[in-house]
């Protein structure tokens, strides 16, 4: 007899084990990964957004040449 309830109070304590804390757990787990995935998705997104918006620098500009006169040397004074 003794050693049935044992085997019940083990059995109770397994299953409480099982269902209140490791499937809690590995739930919790599941949704912060997919939080974290969503999250890094977004900012890649984001990312890309910004990238795609940003004008390109004109060309015509960077390829026209300085005028040597326009450019003045610094020197530093002591």
């Amino acid at each position: 007899m003794l050693k049935l309830i044992f085997y019940i109070f083990i059995g109770w304590l397994l299953y409480k084990l099982v269902f209140d804390f490791i499937l809690p757990v590995y739930g919790a787990t599941k949704q912060v990964r997919r939080q974290v995935r969503d999250m890094q998705e977004h900012m890649r997104n984001q990312y890309q957004q910004q990238q795609q918006t940003q004008q390109p620098p004109h060309t015509a500009e960077q390829a026209k040449p300085r005028d040597k006169g326009d450019y003045i040397d610094f020197e530093e004074v002591k």
